[in-house]
């Protein structure tokens, strides 16, 4: 049977960094691991996915990430000796996960930046369109997630797609930036995309964050990207040469987002689910 072009049933995870501004903890403990409050990183990620419809979770690893394999597995060990106690509950939320949808696992060898950790991750996503969530961007919306609403709007537009966020100028080195025209309310045909600018150079104060929605064209596109900003191979170019021929879209979405890749969006995310939890 063809493939449903219309439907993201994967959503791709890059997973293979270093975490080093977390050090000495991600020494050994992969930095998607790392819990804001009970639930690793990786695993709010994971369930904006099945929120989104998404079926097979496909995460690009390297070495030290076998604790992400391990989470996302049974531990019988672990269930035998809580069964019929009063802390049975807490593996309720993770056993659910597990159930709703498939893992699969490729590695990344060489940190050659996010564009080669998304073109490792072919052999697991195949030939149709996707979804790439970081873990490090924590993303929470009371309504849809940030993911379900870019799946529905991949539904009307049938290209690639970029979250995207207002940031204060200063901060554009930090991300890859978009300039563009917009289509309806918070969407924005891509003219141009720039990977970290200086402010100076920055086409606009819109900053793209993890959450993409990809065509399969992209990884053609990877193979032949040069390596760019610091000598690694960046989405931001390949989705620029999407972007020259009208196929990339920026949204503007809906809900908050946390750079949980950072200490101090690390600890603001910690306590915002921390007094949600509460209220």
């Amino acid at each position: 049977m063809p493939k449903d072009r219309t439907k993201i049933s994967k959503c791709l995870f890059p997973a293979a960094g270093y975490g080093t501004r977390f050090l000495p903890a991600t020494k050994a403990i992969p930095k998607e691991m790392l819990p804001v409050l009970t639930k690793p990183l990786l695993q709010y990620g994971v369930e904006e996915a099945i929120s989104a419809g998404v079926e097979t979770m496909a995460i690009v690893t390297g070495r030290g990430k076998r604790a992400i394999e391990d989470h996302f597995d049974i531990s019988y060990e672990l269930e035998h000796q809580i069964k019929g106690t009063s802390k049975e509950h807490y593996l309720t939320e993770i056993r659910s996960v597990i159930t709703k949808c498939t893992f699969s696992y490729t590695r990344q060898i060489e940190m050659k930046g996010l564009g080669h950790a998304i073109l490792c991750g072919e052999t697991l996503i195949g030939d149709e369109p996707f979804a790439v969530v970081l873990a490090d961007d924590l993303c929470d919306n009371e309504a849809d997630s940030v993911l379900t609403q870019m799946v529905k709007l991949y539904e009307k537009y049938r290209c690639s797609i970029v979250a995207v966020e207002e940031i204060p100028l200063q901060d554009s080195n930090k991300y890859g930036v978009i300039a563009g025209e917009e289509e309806e309310e918070g969407v924005i045909r891509v003219t141009d995309m720039v990977e970290k600018p200086d402010p100076k150079d920055a086409p606009s104060n819109l900053a793209i964050i993890g959450r993409y929605i990809l065509t399969p064209d992209i990884f053609d596109i990877l193979r032949e990207t040069k390596p760019g900003k610091g000598g690694e191979i960046q989405i931001t170019d390949a989705l620029l040469a999407q972007a020259k021929e009208g196929r990339v879209i920026a949204y503007k979405f809906q809900g908050k987002r946390f750079d949980c890749g950072s200490v101090d969006g690390f600890v603001e995310a910690t306590n915002y689910f921390y007094n949600k939890n509460r209220a």
